[in-house]
Formats: C-alpha cells, sequence, structure tokens
C-alpha cells in the first residue's frame, strides 16, 4: 500500500511513543524537547518558527515524520543564508517564507528525516520538496543531518552545504590525566595552566544530574544564560519557561556544570545527555574570570564523559581554540532545495567553490591535531 503524508501543526497531536521510536536515542529530536519548544512560545509562529511536522502513515501505522519549520527569517539556525535571501530581494524574488527542517536554535547533527529505512527517507525528502511547490515556498533547507539522512536528501535532490564543528572523542581514557598524556607537550601544559589560572582564583566546579539541579540553580543559570545574550545586544532565544518545562519532562537528559567561588555561584553551562554522548549547549557567567569559560563549557565537561564512559563531546558551533582543548574537527554538512532553477544553479556554483574552501580549512586543522603523534 502507497503512504499517505500530511502536516500537523500541534506536536502534542503526535502520539511520542510512535515519534520517539523513530528519533531513536538523540535527546534534542525527542517529542518532549520539541514539544516544549512549541508549548513555551520558544518555537512558534509568533517568533517565525511556524511548527509544520510531516508524518508518513503506512497502513495506518507512523512510518516516518520529519520536523519542518515555516521560517520567516533565519535567525537561530548557525547555516548562514542571509547573502541568498539578499540576492532574491535584490531581484524582487520571495526567499522568506522558507521551510525548513531542524531543531530550533541547536547546531547540533543528528536525524532530521525520521524512519527505519533509506526507501523512506527518500519519500519524506521528496515530499517536503512536493509541499514547498504546492504552496509556492522559495526553498527547502535540512540542517545537521547525520550521515543516513545526507545520502537520502541527495537522492531526492538536495544540494549540500558543508560546515566544521568540533567534538571530542574518548579514546577509551580511564582517566583525564590520561586523557592529558595523550596530549602533545604543548597542548598538555597549555590545559594546564589555564586549569591552574581558574583553580588559583578560588573557583571549584560542580557536577548536577538530572533530579539534582534544583529550582534556585536552574534561575541562576537562567540567569548566566540570559546575560550571555544581553551582553552581545540580544534577547535570548529560550525562556525560563522552556528550561523549567524541559527539566521537568527530561530531567535525565539534563546536567550542568556549576562554577562557585568563596562558596558562590560564578557561572552555569547546561549540557544535553545521551545514553553515550553530551552535547554542550548553553552557558553564562555572572563574573568575569580568565579561562572560566573554557573551563567550564569544554574541560569539565570532557571530564564528565571520562568519569561517566561517554563516547563523544559535542563541543557546539564555531571555534579553533577548541582544537586545542583536545576536541577535533568534524565535518557536518546542511542541505538545500531551491525551487528556482536559476538560483539553484547559482547557489550550486557558490557551493563548488565554498565546498572547496570547507575541505581545505578541515584539512588544514586536521594537520595540527592535539595529540602526540602515534608510531605507524
Amino acid at each position: 500500500m502507497s503512504p499517505t503524508f500530511n502536516l500537523v501543526r500541534q506536536l502534542q497531536d503526535i502520539d511520542a511513543d510512535g515519534w520517539n521510536s523513530l528519533a531513536g536515542d538523540h535527546p534534542l529530536v525527542n517529542h518532549a524537547f520539541l514539544l516544549t519548544l512549541q508549548e513555551t512560545g520558544c518555537a512558534a509562529p509568533e517568533t517565525g518558527w511556524a511548527p509544520h511536522f510531516l508524518l508518513m502513515h503506512r497502513n495506518g501505522q507512523l512510518a516516518a515524520a520529519m520536523p519542518l519549520y515555516l521560517k520567516s527569517h533565519s535567525r537561530g539556525e548557525y547555516v548562514f543564508d542571509h547573502a541568498w535571501a539578499h540576492a532574491f530581494a535584490r531581484h524582487g524574488l520571495a526567499y522568506y517564507p522558507k521551510l525548513l527542517s531542524a531543531i530550533p536554535f541547536t547546531p547540533v547533527p543528528g536525524p532530521r528525516l525520521l524512519a527505519r529505512n533509506h526507501a523512506d527517507r527518500v519519500l519524506l525528502a521528496q515530499e517536503a520538496i512536493a509541499i514547498s511547490r504546492d504552496n509556492q515556498v522559495s526553498s527547502v533547507h535540512v540542517l545537521f543531518p547525520d550521515a543516513d539522512d545526507e545520502r537520502a536528501l541527495v537522492e531526492a535532490g538536495f544540494m549540500l552545504r558543508e560546515n566544521v564543528q568540533f567534538h571530542w572523542f574518548n579514546d577509551g581514557y580511564s582517566s583525564y590525566e590520561d586523557f592529558l598524556a595523550s596530549l602533545s607537550q604543548q597542548k598538555r601544559k597549555k590545559i594546564k595552566q589555564d586549569s591552574r589560572k581558574v583553580e588559583q582564583a578560588g573557583v571549584r566546579f560542580r557536577w548536577l544530574e538530572g533530579e539534582d539541579i534544583d529550582s534556585k540553580t536552574l534561575r541562576y543559570f537562567y540567569t548566566c544564560y540570559e546575560r550571555t545574550y544581553m551582553e552581545h545586544g540580544n534577547a535570548p532565544y529560550l525562556s525560563y519557561a522552556f528550561f523549567e518545562t524541559l527539566h521537568q519532562r527530561m530531567p535525565q537528559s539534563m546536567m550542568m556544570v556549576v562554577a562557585e567561588q568563596d562558596g558562590a555561584p560564578v557561572a552555569a553551562a547546561l549540557n544535553i545527555r545521551a545514553t553515550k554522548r553530551l552535547y554542550g549547549r548553553y552557558w553564562g557567567c555572572t563574573r568575569y574570570i580568565p579561562g572560566l569559560h573554557f573551563e567550564a563549557c569544554y574541560i569539565q565537561g570532557i571530564a564528565y564523559c571520562i568519569a561517566r564512559n561517554l563516547s563523544v563531546f559535542e563541543g557546539g558551533a564555531q571555534g579553533e581554540h577548541k582544537l586545542s582543548r583536545g576536541m577535533l574537527p568534524v565535518r557536518t554538512c546542511s542541505a538545500h532545495w531551491i525551487a528556482d532553477q536559476r538560483y539553484a544553479e547559482a547557489i550550486m556554483e557558490f557551493l563548488e567553490v565554498e565546498t572547496t574552501a570547507v575541505d581545505a580549512y578541515l584539512k588544514e586543522l586536521q594537520a595540527h591535531s592535539p595529540f602526540k603523534s602515534k608510531p605507524e
């Protein structure tokens, strides 16, 4: 029997167990995470993120799904297409609204075509294109898809755009000192010096997991998070209600690093945890201390992964400085379909040049590994 498709505006109308069985272990694609974004008004039509969840049924059963948002801007995406929008505008064409498959405000790779096999992933991607055509939407964009999705998107006719992130990998380290010993002498010395400065400033760290994160600590974290955005002249994407509700629904997925000086908190970093991965997400401080950002956001995350036997720590978008902290460059991508063939061809030419530059950048980074050379 041929599959049937429909769009659902409210995630609460979709069975959570059915959605999560397709999403797998990824907490940021979890029904509860996306529902919290929608119900707290963070990813909603009022903020330019109008939800349109694509569902595919076969024999009356949910067979595949795709988180989609009709976007009226490009903020909160971490893949920058403003130049494309400006090119459309210069020629009197509307780039917005566009159709976007992504985890709002979250540059974390993972599944976007939620399906159990390649053929169904291709069908989802093709249906997203059909919806765009039928509704005269300019384009469809899929941000940070995983490798399985990438293959399906290419087969469906999407163009790929490359980028680079920095991830830490657990090479079976028995302790944090074991990890440090694997680094080159120069990098190891630098990390130790930076950590010593923070320690000599009287800063101590606590790890809080799940239910150990009380409301007072969560409120302090939000003060830090909000301050980070305000210092750059922007309002935060996420509200306190989002974090509060997420903690009620997914406490097991939350891990917080709290930095204290003289017994009082001075910084906090909130990470999201999966079974074997840690995702570095949100940070802020109420007192500037040199080196505190790197220690709270990266070094403590690495130490936590070793202590809990996690395989990967994803440090987030951008930042060559992460290389010296033991993180390695990783290729990520986004996928794009443009309805207007003229602009599709122009963007394809742009992507060919950009991809060459990104590949060269990735090779240069890989040549400057922070780790000791292993004997052949």
